[in-house]
């Protein structure tokens, strides 16, 4: 399974990304996170479905500093079968 998903809010700044990417790395999950120019945080989750609708709904709440106001997921189309998960 993939899945894109931008969170909007008080992202940037919280530790947003170094905790995503380390709970991904624990849930075995491939992808990336990044800033956004606009102060939103993107993420884009490969591997088992349970896994990454675990850290998509992790990214409805962010580590604790986070104000998440919103989230867009997508479906990110077919999993490239990429390894690793980094931060961009």
């Amino acid at each position: 399974m993939s899945r894109r998903v931008v969170v909007h809010g008080r992202v940037q700044g919280v530790f947003f990304r170094d905790t995503c990417r380390r709970l991904a790395l624990e849930a075995g999950l491939a992808g990336w996170v990044r800033n956004r120019p606009d102060g939103a945080v993107e993420a884009c989750f490969e591997g088992p479905g349970p896994a990454v609708e675990r850290l998509v709904a992790w990214c409805r709440r962010g580590p604790p500093r986070a104000v998440v106001t919103g989230v867009e997921v997508s479906d990110a189309g077919a999993p490239s079968g990429s390894r690793g998960f980094r931060v961009r």
